[in-house]
């Protein structure tokens, strides 16, 4: 116990080190960003600078993205990193720079960005494809589902601590801002974010229909053939239901999981369905779960203006104690709490009793980990909007969002192999490589950045850095 308690001594602590760089992973999302074009593409958005004090745009947003990545959470913070960063990347700008750039996001430059995103894009996907274990199709309840590219829409709550520029009192009483997001569950990317002000609806459909409309053209051709679009319940709306129909051509199937609303009619046709109609529930690996039982709902639910072919299902779970003020009267009779989801999907080419609504429901509930995804964005930038300006926190969270690919274009592209690292969290990416520390040291004109070999994934680092290196480049 002696020696633990003496463990400082003889030890002294200065700020004087040389050649060292903290978050030194931030050469990982900087070489993957030239890699893969996004940087030339960005950069060929804008005119070329006319005087010595014109900052390159492009060098702007992928620091700034980079940045947000590595942990920063304001204007500020990713300046002081971009500087100390500077050895490595050139010349740091500003945050007044970095401002005046979210500032001349306007909207055509922000459609000429998600352009420019979805050829990088489509260049990125084409590399998974040629990766060992191939693209990263989802498996639900023991079914491989290749071929289909699954969009998660959700909306979350940013709530903001001062007066801001569309903030305002959300939903839950909160106050801040409520964006509306789709996320790829294959690749875990946000395919487009949009921010609203606070007081925005949760089932305003335009809003749906937009950020939908932004995230299919992320989506490359050659992997639109079949899409599936899983929405919670405030999705579920005529219009969006309708216009997901109208999505079907002779080259491309929609299907939809989205939930559903319970009124009088549903209780009366749920009360009307015989005990032997419910079946159990699957879990994610495709195990039965007694307890937690499925129906068909379609036959004696009968509405007009629904989609033609549109099925209901209906799940039943006793409920936990925080439910149990909810309930409605059946379901205080019956002992159960029930939840419905409508979906257009018969059957699932190639994709063996995907007409089951045992693997249905499953599929419908593998939607949780749209949270998972809003947990990560607001880990990754998106917990704070830095400015009171709407340009400017429009623009951040669009740097959050390159950041964002940024991070899942790393792990799907050099990680998929390394210690559960594919699927990794944002603390997890910055303890282990990330937040590196290293020693920057020049030989024979050339820069070495040394990794303490001690580190558990120092090895780890070196073949990411390795396998960023042998990607193919953007043509």
């Amino acid at each position: 116990m002696s020696e633990r308690i003496g463990w400082d001594r003889r030890l002294s602590v200065t700020a004087d080190g040389k050649g060292l760089v903290g978050h030194a992973g931030a050469v990982l999302l900087h070489k993957l960003a030239d890699r893969v074009g996004l940087t030339a593409a960005l950069g060929g958005l804008w005119p070329g600078g006319q005087s010595a004090t014109w900052r390159d745009r492009a060098h702007v947003l992928v620091t700034l993205a980079a940045a947000i990545t590595c942990g920063a959470r304001s204007l500020l913070e990713a300046e002081r990193l971009q500087a100390h960063h500077a050895v490595l990347f050139g010349a740091a700008p500003s945050d007044s720079t970095i401002h005046r750039t979210l500032a001349g996001l306007d909207e055509p430059m922000l459609a000429r960005i998600a352009k420019m995103r979805a050829r990088v894009r489509r260049h990125v996907w084409q590399l998974l494809h040629l990766r060992p274990g191939g693209f990263p199709w989802l498996t639900v309840a023991g079914k491989r589902l290749r071929g289909w590219i699954v969009i998660d829409i959700d909306a979350t709550i940013i709530t903001s601590a001062s007066d801001k520029i569309g903030a305002a009192v959300t939903f839950k009483k909160t106050y801040g801002f409520h964006p509306l997001a789709c996320w790829c569950a294959n690749t875990q990317e946000a395919l487009a974010i949009l921010l609203r002000p606070g007081n925005a609806g949760s089932n305003t459909v335009a809003d749906h229909l937009r950020v939908l409309r932004d995230a299919l053209a992320q989506i490359p051709n050659s992997c639109q053939a079949k899409i599936l679009v899983r929405v919670d319940g405030a999705g579920a709306t005529h219009d969006l239901l309708a216009h997901l129909e109208k999505l079907n051509t002779a080259r491309r199937t929609v299907r939809y999981l989205v939930g559903w609303t319970i009124t009088d009619l549903d209780e009366q046709a749920i009360a009307r369905l015989p005990a032997t109609a419910w079946t159990d529930s699957l879990d994610q690996n495709g195990d039965l779960q007694p307890g937690y039982h499925v129906a068909e709902l379609t036959g004696l639910n009968q509405r007009t203006g629904w989609p033609d072919g549109m099925r209901l299902l209906v799940r039943r779970v006793r409920p936990s104690a925080r439910h149990r003020k909810n309930l409605t009267a059946l379901e205080m009779r019956t002992g159960w709490k029930y939840s419905i989801v409508v979906t257009n999907i018969g059957r699932m080419w190639g994709i063996a009793g995907s007409h089951h609504p045992q693997w249905l429901d499953a599929l419908a509930r593998a939607h949780a980990v749209v949270e998972d995804r809003v947990r990560a964005g607001k880990a990754m930038g998106l917990r704070n909007l830095p400015s009171k300006n709407w340009t400017v926190n429009a623009g951040w969270v669009l740097a959050a969002n390159l950041g964002q690919d940024l991070d899942c274009w790393l792990r799907l592209l050099t990680l998929h192999d390394q210690d559960d690292l594919e699927h990794a969290e944002p603390n997890t990416m910055r303890y282990r490589l990330y937040h590196l520390p290293a020693r920057l040291a020049a030989h024979a004109r050339r820069r070495h950045l040394r990794i303490e070999r001690t580190w558990p994934w120092a090895q780890t680092f070196a073949l990411a850095w390795q396998r960023l290196i042998d990607l193919p480049a953007l043509t």
